[in-house]
């Protein structure tokens, strides 16, 4: 009875939570898309977009922006990513007219297996400390990618956030909120007080200037003397001494061996749209099952915020998220069959399980994992799309700052199962573990159309798919898109192979009707409500008639969207 009472309040709430007196678009839009023909960038934080302009105006590349974007993202956004964390990207090249994928997932310590685990009678890799610590190849993709992509120096490129690091940046409103809501957990933890609490109480507060002048020090090194003294020089030397101080695994020849890996994008056709995502060790093709599930359904019929639609796109996701668990991991230790799993065939099998009348609970199912990212987009005037994702993977990572350095390293080691090593996922040495973070590309008959992504853990796919449906089915434009009302549902299996079987929850935001809550319930949806878990979106796409860029970011983060 409460808890009826509960969402019959939270609903009658929800429907008066949007702006309504907007000329154009729907009544949850936040504003327009943005325009413009030369350039155009997307970040969850303003002074990141203005760095990626300003690049774009001296001559710099999409991927020279890019870069300069996500250096200044590790400083005003560093506890979501940072150079302690890993790389993906998908990026258009306008000359040859092909997509090109980057992984820059970095390896376990050589020296970290199994046997360590039980050694500590731990179940679980923890989320922080030095062990669920992995190389982390950020700075040998950026340096990969720029060779390839770039024009301009790295020092230009780096150079706007080596400023504001040694001048200071007023934080802004959702990051302080952020990192104010996980510093209490990391505050004992080697090099964190130092780094991130200036003052010696607390992180800083929004409006509160920031400056980090170790993290200037190591990008004015990394400009300067190139991507080695990262791995082979004095950065390396300097993690590999706090690692041993502290009783780690992560080595000096374990930073020495790392490199990124180009990938081939993989896609399907969803209604005439080629979506395109990377291959495992991520999660991209989670969102290419749930699309080719999915396109077997009228959505457009059943309407954007309908139970209907709500309700297959949860069964969609449950059913994808099953093989996500147990086949998505490291394919130079495993045979995945990726093909399979994104086939038509396949889809059209799996849509059998679906009861349009009943949610599923037998589907094997585990709590949903955290994780935090940062998602950027930019393109230039030649035409170049960059859909860049970079993480350090739950809130601050490991919480371990190496002396001197000014960045976190991230905990992404702690997503391998350290259980079992028949499990796709188990840890192994030098193996990549699981990975969350997902870039996101669609071209249509051979053009591109739209570089986007979704920050947020496990979420990502889910996600993706929403902001495409939303477009390709209901009608949106890119920023409708990201600023409607979202879904999530958590509880299904996770790939460390914990499980449960009561079919999980499905979330909603604010802006679903009690009518649609009800109808979920009786077909037998448990359904909560949470605050802040939904994502964060950026985009831009590409109007090949006008030759006009379009951005968008969602209200949900601090970004902004900027383009001239």
């Amino acid at each position: 009875m409460k808890r009826t009472l509960l969402i019959s309040i939270l609903a009658i709430l929800s429907i008066h939570t949007f702006a309504q007196d907007r000329v154009t678009g729907k009544n949850f839009a936040t504003r327009s898309e943005v325009l413009g023909q030369n350039g155009m960038a997307a970040t969850s934080q303003p002074l990141a977009t203005q760095a990626a302009l300003d690049i774009l105006k001296k001559g710099g590349s999409a991927m020279d922006a890019a870069i300069a974007a996500n250096a200044m993202l590790g400083l005003v956004e560093p506890h979501a990513c940072g150079i302690g964390g890993d790389v993906f990207a998908i990026v258009w090249d306008a000359k040859s007219k092909k997509l090109y994928g980057f992984n820059g997932s970095g390896r376990a310590p050589e020296s970290l297996t199994m046997e360590v685990y039980k050694e500590k009678g731990l179940k679980y890799a923890p989320f922080l400390g030095p062990l669920p610590i992995t190389v982390p190849g950020t700075v040998d993709g950026w340096f990969a990618m720029h060779e390839k992509f770039g024009k301009l120096s790295m020092q230009e490129i780096l150079q706007p956030a080596i400023d504001y690091g040694n001048n200071g940046f007023p934080v802004s409103e959702v990051i302080a909120w952020q990192m104010n809501d996980d510093w209490p957990r990391m505050q004992d933890i080697p090099g964190f007080r130092q780094t991130y609490m200036p003052n010696g109480k607390s992180t800083p507060q929004k409006g509160e200037v920031f400056k980090n002048p170790d993290l200037a020090r190591t990008y004015d090194m990394i400009a300067k003397q190139g991507r080695d003294v990262f791995y082979k020089g004095e950065i390396a030397q300097t993690m590999d001494a706090f690692m041993k101080k502290h009783e780690g695994y992560l080595s000096y020849e374990d930073l020495a061996k790392h490199e990124g890996e180009w990938v081939e994008p993989v896609s399907t056709n969803y209604r005439g749209y080629d979506v395109w995502e990377l291959p495992p060790n991520g999660q991209g093709i989670a969102a290419l099952q749930m699309l080719n599930i999915l396109e077997g359904y009228d959505l457009a019929a059943m309407g954007f915020g309908s139970a209907e639609y709500l309700h297959v796109l949860t069964e969609a996701k449950k059913l994808a998220y099953e093989d996500r668990a147990k086949f998505y991991a490291d394919p130079a230790f495993n045979e995945i069959p990726v093909d399979y799993l994104i086939s038509k065939e396949y889809a059209a099998e799996r849509r059998k399980l679906i009861d349009m009348n009943q949610a599923a609970d037998e589907y094997p199912a585990g709590d949903i994992e955290k994780g935090n990212t940062t998602y950027l987009t930019v393109a230039d005037k030649d035409g170049n799309m960059v859909s860049f994702i970079q993480s350090i993977y739950d809130e601050f990572g490991s919480g371990m700052v190496p002396d001197g350095l000014g960045f976190v390293m991230q905990n992404r080691g702690q997503m391998f199962n350290v259980q079992d090593p028949d499990h796709f996922n188990s840890l192994a040495k030098g193996k990549r573990p699981f990975h969350t973070i997902i870039p996101a590309f669609v071209t249509k008959d051979g053009e591109p159309f739209m570089s986007f992504g979704l920050m947020g853990g496990a979420v990502q796919p889910q996600g993706h798919t929403q902001i495409l449906v939303n477009v390709i089915d209901f009608g949106m434009n890119l920023q409708e898109a990201g600023d409607a009302p979202r879904m999530r549902h958590t509880g299904s299996s996770q790939p460390t192979g914990s499980m449960m079987t009561n079919g999980g929850a499905l979330n909603l935001e604010s802006g679903f009707s009690y009518e649609v809550i009800r109808a979920l319930e009786m077909k037998g949806h448990r359904v909560q409500f949470s605050v802040g878990a939904y994502g964060g979106y950026q985009a831009i796409g590409f109007d090949p008639i006008n030759k006009v860029y379009y951005g968008a970011t969602e209200s949900r983060k601090d970004g902004q969207a900027a383009g001239y």
